[in-house]
C-alpha cells in the first residue's frame, strides 16, 4: 500500500494513507511515443530510439519548506498541451490531477483537465494493474470496464476518478522532444481538500510502482528509472534519467527490498546527535519528499527530543510557544537567521545498519526553521500524534541542500551535499 499526500502550506504532515480501488481502461501501447503535434513553440518532434536510453528530464522546481510547505513541478499534459501544477512526491505511486467536471475541486474549471473519451485506461490494459491492489474484484470480473482509483487520506480527505492515458509533451536535455502517453489518475472528486493548496492541480507520484511516470518512461526505453530531486529555499529542480548523476561525491546505499509496500527505504537506522548516541535503534525510515517535514513514531520522537533538550543545556535559549511548530526556542534577541543559533545545535545523523552504517547526516538547516516570530523550531514532529502510527518519515526539511538520487535501476538511494542551483553532469 503507498501515500499519497496533498500538501500546500500546512505544517503538520499530509500523509495520506490511501487504498486504491480500481476498475480500468484505454487502449494505448505505451511502449509508442512521438504520437500528437508538437507543443506549443516547438516545431520539430523528433523520434527517440527506444532501444537505447539516450537522455534525461530536467524540470525546474519551484517552493520551500517555510513558509510555503512543499515543492512542484509544472507538467504540460494533452493535446493542446495544458499546464498543471503538482507536488513531488516520492512517498506514492503515481500522478493524478484535477478534473472537469468535479465535485469538491480547488481549480476552476478552466484550469482542470479535461476528459475525452478516448483517454481512459480499461481493467484489461496491463497499467492498469499497477494503480491498484493485486486482484480486485471489479477487474477480474469487468476487463473492459474503466480503471478507477479512490484515495483515502488520513487526514479525511479523498480523492476518486478513473485512470486515463494523454501525451505529456517533454524536451530530454539532449534537445529531443517528444510526446509519450503516459497513464495518470483523473480526479472528479475531492472530499476535504486542504485549502492552502488551491494552487496545486494534483500530485506527481514517483515511488517504486511501475505507475510512476518515471517507471513509464523507462519502460518506453526513453530514459532510465533513476528520479533525481534538489531542494532548497528557492526551489530547485527534479529529473529523469541518469544524466544528472555525478560521477563521483555521491554517498550511496542499497534500497530496503519490499513486497509490501513501494516506499523508498534504506532498513533500520540507529540516530545520533552531535556524534552521541540517542538510544534510538532499529528505526525504519521511508524517504518522503511529499511531507514537509520529518517525523519520527512517539517513542523515537521523545527520545530525540530529549537529546536536543539536554544539548541545550546553559545554552541561551528557552522553549516558547510558536503557531508554526508544537516545539520552538526563543533567544535573548531575535534569531534572524540560523547562524544566529549555530553554537548552540548539533548535527543530527541517521546511520543505516544494513548499509556499513553509512550515515545521512543532517545540519541545522535540515531540522530547524527560523519563523517570522524571529524563534527556531524544531522541523521534527511526532508522527504517531499525527495520525502515522509507527511510521517514520524523511520529509522535505532533511532532504534540503542535498541532491537525493532514487536509482530504481541498480536499487539503491544516495544523496551529495549540492546548492540545487544549477544542474548537475
Amino acid at each position: 500500500m503507498a501515500d499519497q499526500k496533498l500538501k500546500g502550506r500546512r505544517t503538520m504532515v499530509n500523509l495520506l494513507m490511501f487504498q486504491v480501488v480500481l476498475s480500468a481502461s484505454l487502449h494505448v501501447c505505451f511502449a509508442e511515443i512521438g504520437h500528437g503535434q508538437p507543443p506549443r513553440n516547438i516545431s520539430t518532434v523528433h523520434p527517440v530510439d527506444v532501444n537505447s536510453f539516450g537522455s534525461s528530464v530536467y524540470l525546474p522546481v519551484s517552493g520551500n519548506v517555510h513558509p510555503i510547505g512543499s515543492y512542484s513541478v509544472t507538467v504540460v499534459i494533452g493535446n493542446p498541451p495544458k499546464q498543471f501544477q503538482l507536488d513531488i512526491d516520492t512517498g506514492s505511486d503515481f500522478a493524478w490531477v484535477q478534473c472537469d467536471p468535479c465535485e469538491g475541486c480547488t481549480l476552476p474549471p478552466d484550469r482542470r483537465y479535461k476528459l475525452g473519451t478516448n483517454k481512459y485506461v480499461l481493467c484489461k490494459d496491463p497499467i492498469c494493474a499497477a494503480f491498484h491492489p493485486p486482484n480486485p474484484s471489479q477487474c477480474i470480473n469487468n476487463p473492459k470496464q474503466k480503471c478507477s482509483f479512490k484515495v483515502e487520506y488520513a487526514d479525511h480527505g479523498s480523492a476518486a476518478g478513473v485512470v486515463v492515458s494523454d501525451s505529456f509533451p517533454l524536451r530530454l536535455v539532449n534537445g529531443t522532444v517528444f510526446q509519450p502517453r503516459l497513464a495518470f489518475g483523473c480526479a472528479y472528486t475531492l472530499k476535504n481538500p486542504d485549502p492552502s493548496s488551491a494552487a496545486i492541480a494534483g500530485v506527481l507520484g514517483l515511488g517504486r510502482s511501475k505507475a510512476s511516470i518515471s517507471a513509464q518512461l523507462s519502460s518506453m526505453g526513453v530514459s532510465q528509472n533513476i528520479i533525481g530531486h534538489c531542494f532548497n529555499d528557492k526551489g530547485g529542480f527534479l529529473s529523469f534519467g541518469a544524466n544528472f548523476v555525478p560521477k563521483s561525491g555521491m554517498t550511496w546505499a542499497p534500497m530496503l527490498r519490499s513486497s509490501s509496500d513501494n516506499y523508498y527505504s534504506l532498513g533500520p537506522a540507529e540516530v545520533f546527535y552531535h556524534t552521541k548516541p540517542t538510544g534510538i535503534k532499529g528505526l525504519n525510515v521511508i524517504f518522503d519528499s511529499g511531507t514537509t517535514y520529518t517525523y519520527l513514531n512517539s517513542g523515537a520522537y521523545g527520545s530525540l527530543l530529549n537529546a536536543i533538550r539536554k544539548y541545550l543545556i546553559g545554552k541561551p535559549l528557552h522553549e516558547v510557544k510558536d503557531g508554526a511548530l508544537p516545539i520552538c526556542w526563543k533567544g535573548g534577541k531575535p534569531i534572524i537567521s540560523l547562524r544566529d543559533v549555530q553554537d548552540y545545535f548539533g548535527i543530527l545523523a541517521f546511520s543505516f545498519f544494513g548499509s556499513s552504517n553509512i550515515q545521512l547526516q543532517l545540519p541545522l538547516e535540515a531540522y530547524l526553521i527560523v519563523t517570522e516570530q524571529k524563534n527556531v523550531c524544531l522541523g521534527i514532529l511526532n508522527g504517531t500524534e499525527n495520525g502515522l502510527g509507527t511510521l517514520n518519515m524523511i520529509g522535505d526539511i532533511s532532504m534540503q541542500g542535498k541532491l537525493m538520487i532514487f536509482d530504481n535501476e541498480n536499487q539503491r538511494i544516495g544523496w551529495a551535499s549540492a546548492d540545487c542551483t544549477r544542474k548537475f553532469g
